[in-house]
């Protein structure tokens, strides 16, 4: 396959996206290799479909009728691409994890996750993304959905827990994830674990 039959095909993807949607080279090594992508995506750029956030990341800009205005990338996507462009699993934390499970309508200062890989600090207009390297058992015990609600309580600390808390979590989850979480929380803080309970509570 020629290097402009490369680019018709990531572009062609991009295209059937939709807007706002995040991209990196990883997310088309099906179709060319890293460095091949690299140069499409930078050309595909000059066109117009893509806007360069921070180096090797990209984002089909999307238009806001009421604000007459692009808007910028959302930052948990970001985050999420800069992962899978180094094979990282990541958990949201702190303010990240409460924001993300609106708990919090304050926007972080940090965006900040968990990480298996490397420290790693990004920014990109008034949005800072920080990955903080942890260790491995910290990120691949839980399913993400567990780990989230163990680092939202975490940020909350114990005493902070209301029963708003927990009705809002036990909203936002599925028998599933409740049925999974209970289970995978079991090596939780105890006083983390009895307040899954609660929310797990059908």
């Amino acid at each position: 396959m020629k290097r402009p039959i490369y680019l018709d095909e990531i572009r062609k993807r991009i295209q059937c996206s939709k807007y706002g949607s995040v991209f990196v080279s990883s997310d088309f090594t099906d179709i060319a290799d890293k460095a091949i992508v690299s140069i499409s995506l930078s050309r595909l750029e000059q066109e117009g479909l893509i806007k360069r956030v921070i180096r090797g990341v990209y984002y089909k800009r999307k238009y806001s009728n009421l604000l007459k205005e692009y808007i910028a990338p959302y930052p948990d996507l970001i985050a999420e691409a800069i992962a899978r462009n180094f094979g990282w699993t990541i958990i949201p934390y702190g303010d990240t994890a409460l924001n993300l499970l609106n708990l919090s309508t304050q926007v972080p200062a940090v965006w900040l996750y968990l990480c298996d890989g490397d420290y790693r600090e990004y920014t990109y207009g008034r949005i800072k993304i920080t990955f903080k390297k942890t260790t491995n058992k910290d990120i691949k015990n839980f399913s993400f959905k567990t780990a989230l609600v163990v680092q939202a309580l975490k940020a909350l600390g114990k005493e902070h827990v209301s029963e708003y808390v927990i009705h809002k979590l036990k909203s936002r989850l599925t028998k599933e994830e409740k049925e999974k979480m209970l289970k995978e929380a079991k090596i939780a803080t105890s006083w983390i674990y009895e307040y899954i309970k609660e929310i797990c509570k059908e």
